[in-house]
């Protein structure tokens, strides 16, 4: 089971965060109008291999998913998480194809 990490909507850094301990996990992102575009995704070595970048992208979709925004995803570690979890891709630009 997964430990709840937070997310925090870092406007001013224009990005997503969990903090876990001391460390902060984050995705990049640039917001215009009523798209998003996740630039990048970020782990601190500490936290690598311990699932906490799936849990950031899946707490990052589901804040796109309430926000009713279209997700442009420029991160490759975020369009891998799309093709591992194709229900999420309905939040994703028509046109933008991910395998």
């Amino acid at each position: 089971m997964q430990p709840i990490y937070e997310l925090i909507d870092n406007t001013e850094a224009k990005q997503y965060e969990f903090h876990v301990g001391e460390s902060v996990a984050r995705i990049e992102y640039i917001k215009v109008q009523n798209k998003i575009y996740l630039t990048h995704t970020e782990v601190p070595a500490a936290l690598e291999g311990k699932g906490i970048a799936g849990a950031l992208v899946k707490a990052v979709l589901e804040e796109i998913d309430r926000q009713d925004l279209t997700l442009i995803p420029l991160c490759p570690f975020v369009a891998g998480y799309l093709s591992r979890h194709p229900e999420w891709k309905r939040l994703v630009l028509k046109g933008i194809n991910i395998e």
